[in-house]
């Protein structure tokens, strides 16, 4: 059973203007989510600067949001880590909080062989009882799950059931898609490459796009999974200008401010992210209105 099908959002992490979690404006965009049509809330990954706030943090967030979201759609958190212990504590932390699914990293940084992933994947999945998602984003992290490595996986640890495939490579997605034989389900983690993988047999994206847009995002997926590409394809690409425009700098560089320009209030990001450049804000700005979003 899939954790879920559809559109996930990689859901920002609003803050204050001293840097705090805003928690009263986490519960708003949550609703936000639920009542546009989002599957799935993703809370802590990427996207939610994961990387500049403490376990305490983390750990306060991911409770947090399942208990603004309250069971009306899943909730998946991201608990990856380069170390292993670290993501174990964090699974387990999850765990108890009452997530649905946990969202792990390949380690960054030191990285690691296939051998060491198939390892790192298998003692946090074993961890914990909740479904492992893998995710795969190697322009982050310098490491890459190969085919054969994430089929592996999924084929032999129960609660490993799902990749999120940032790899850009649909050559390589497609291998997996062969090799893990239906024992995997694949989500993009690639805002445009949502129908590509879809046709491949792909659930859905965990998206930052959602962000802004959770019911177009929906929709995408929706009309892949019902089996209607050309609606799909039609969808996404007139979504492409803003997808780009959401990815000019770093994510969530571009989201946040998309959200501020919306007057969603989102606050600031974390150093080391910075501002947006003024002429990319201008690029922003004029995606979003040709998109038909409305700003304040």
């Amino acid at each position: 059973m899939a954790i879920f099908k559809g559109a996930g959002v990689a859901i920002v992490t609003p803050m204050k203007e001293d840097g705090q979690v805003n928690f009263e404006k986490l519960q708003e965009i949550i609703d936000f989510q639920v009542d546009n049509g989002t599957d799935c809330i993703v809370i802590c990954g990427t996207t939610g600067e994961s990387a500049t706030q403490t376990e305490a943090e983390h750990i306060e967030t991911i409770k947090f949001a399942v208990q603004a979201t309250k069971k009306r759609i899943p909730v998946v958190a991201g608990t990856g880590s380069n170390c292993t212990e670290t993501a174990i504590y964090l699974s387990k932390e999850a765990q108890k909080a009452g997530a649905d699914g946990i969202l792990v990293v390949t380690p960054y940084y030191n990285k690691a062989t296939q051998n060491g992933l198939i390892d790192h994947y298998t003692m946090i999945a074993k961890s914990v009882d909740l479904p492992l998602i893998m995710y795969n984003v190697p322009s982050r992290t310098g490491c890459n799950i190969e085919p054969k490595t994430a089929a592996t996986l999924a084929k032999n640890v129960d609660n490993i059931v799902a990749i999120k495939e940032a790899t850009g490579n649909i050559s390589q997605i497609a291998k997996l898609a062969q090799l893990a034989e239906g024992n995997i389900d694949i989500y993009s983690g690639n805002d445009d490459e949502i129908v590509p993988i879809m046709s491949l047999g792909g659930l859905g994206v965990i998206s930052v796009l959602s962000n802004v847009a959770p019911k177009q995002t929906h929709d995408i997926c929706q009309a892949c999974l019902d089996g209607n590409f050309e609606l799909g394809r039609k969808l996404q690409l007139e979504a492409l200008p803003l997808m780009n425009a959401l990815f000019c700098e770093v994510n969530p560089i571009p989201v946040k401010t998309a959200m501020n320009l919306m007057g969603m209030a989102v606050g600031p990001l974390r150093r080391p992210l910075s501002p947006m450049e003024p002429e990319h804000i201008e690029i922003l700005k004029k995606a979003m209105l040709d998109y038909g979003l409305k700003l304040k």
